[in-house]
């Protein structure tokens, strides 16, 4: 068995960054650039004013109370008529051009205005007061957005604001999912007797789908070389095949021995990790392989450490280890053994605002229910000694993935 760590570091080298293409603007949520994005423009293209009020040279204003004379209106998305004048102010809105000669705003509030004059009466008066300069927010040809970046939905915000209707970013990987046994139905499906409902299918395809991929479900293969075999052939020309269950050596444990049969090379087999041990990963030629075990929470914690860098990778991203955070640990735990252990927890915040995960039990790896409760996992090294309720602990968070705001 090799460990977690060297088994993420070989799945990671395995995979490079793919190709880019174009997407327009409203469907590039969640996508990773592949190119630096420059502004088009400038924001804002002027001086503009960020109060209603009226344009007046500072010069004017510094004694008050002062009468001005009026001798424009400016609203946002109209040009001033004219430069303003000693003596001379223009009714401005939020967002309008302000007209050259005019130095500052004054805010509404503060004046009153009669017969196409202005008396501003109170109110700060400094030298470019509420005025947003040209430029403020970025300049054509600045780069406000770097290449691996994953686009949130600010970012979008941002780049249409940049006039950038199209986005080069990373190809989404296209992920092959196959699902095996003789005891699996899909959902939906008549269950008989000795059937299981097959989940992981189902729960990988959301998974491939948070992590920036796209994700094919190729549904169920039985336990026999010939249907294994028809799926492997559908894979091919995907940028990976993930298959959970049969990944094993035993009787009814095909998975591994169709794909070696197809000219597979394996790379590893087995992991010092719970859930999870059964791991495989290898290549059939550029179809790169990795083979989860059918345990629905062993799928789903082996996805997240294995397939997810793999995916990240294939996006141009960092692909590192699911970052960890610290909490307090909310009830003893025993020593662990020579397995790395993840461990599905809650996680609740106390009354100093310290995170506190608290394991549940049991721990079944056949538990669903318990996985979907859950918040974080606990991670305990191998042969980690007992830990005490409020011992520092780390933890993987289960939430967030690649939409984000």
């Amino acid at each position: 068995m090799i460990s977690v760590e060297e088994a993420i570091e070989r799945i990671e080298r395995a995979f490079a960054p793919l190709g880019a293409e174009l997407v327009s603007l409203d469907r590039a949520l969640g996508r990773v650039l592949a190119e630096p994005l420059e502004a088009r423009l400038t924001q804002p293209p002027a001086d503009v004013s960020a109060m209603d009020g009226y344009a007046v040279r500072a010069a004017d204003v510094k004694t008050l109370p002062v009468r001005l004379k009026i001798t424009q209106r400016i609203a946002a998305g109209q040009p001033p008529s004219g430069a303003i004048g000693d003596g001379e102010a223009a009714r401005i809105f939020t967002g309008a051009q302000v007209p050259p000669g005019a130095d500052t705003i004054v805010i509404q509030e503060n004046c009153d205005e009669a017969d196409d004059h202005l008396t501003v009466r109170e109110g700060r008066r400094a030298l470019g007061q509420h005025i947003r300069k040209a430029g403020l927010d970025f300049a054509t040809g600045d780069i406000a957005l770097h290449s691996g970046r994953r686009l949130t939905a600010r970012d979008i915000s941002l780049a249409a604001a940049m006039n950038r209707p199209w986005l080069t970013v990373r190809r989404r990987p296209r992920i092959a999912l196959l699902s095996t046994g003789d005891e699996l139905v899909n959902p939906g499906d008549p269950v008989g007797p000795a059937q299981i409902i097959g989940s992981n299918g189902i729960g990988l395809a959301a998974m491939v789908h948070a992590f920036g991929g796209e994700p094919v479900n190729l549904g169920i293969a039985r336990d026999n070389l010939e249907d294994l075999d028809r799926a492997i052939e559908t894979a091919l020309g995907f940028d990976a095949l993930v298959t959970s269950g049969g990944a094993s050596v035993g009787e009814h444990d095909l998975v591994q021995t169709a794909l070696t049969e197809r000219g597979m090379q394996l790379d590893f087999w087995k992991i010092a990790m719970r859930p999870g041990k059964p791991l495989m990963f290898g290549a059939l030629g550029a179809l790169k392989v990795l083979g989860l075990p059918g345990n629905p929470v062993s799928s789903i914690v082996t996805a997240l450490l294995f397939l997810k860098p793999a995916i990240e990778r294939m996006l141009g991203l960092a692909g590192l280890e699911p970052a960890r955070e610290v909490a307090l640990l909310g009830k003893d735990m025993p020593a662990n053994d020579t397995r790395q252990d993840y461990v599905r927890a809650r996680l609740v915040t106390n009354a100093e605002g310290q995170k506190v995960a608290t394991p549940f039990s049991p721990q079944d790896s056949a538990m669903l229910s318990l996985i979907a409760r859950a918040d974080c996992l606990i991670v305990r090294k191998p042969h980690a000694p007992a830990a005490k309720a409020g011992d520092t602990i780390d933890i993987i968070p289960l939430s967030g993935g690649c939409l984000s705001i």
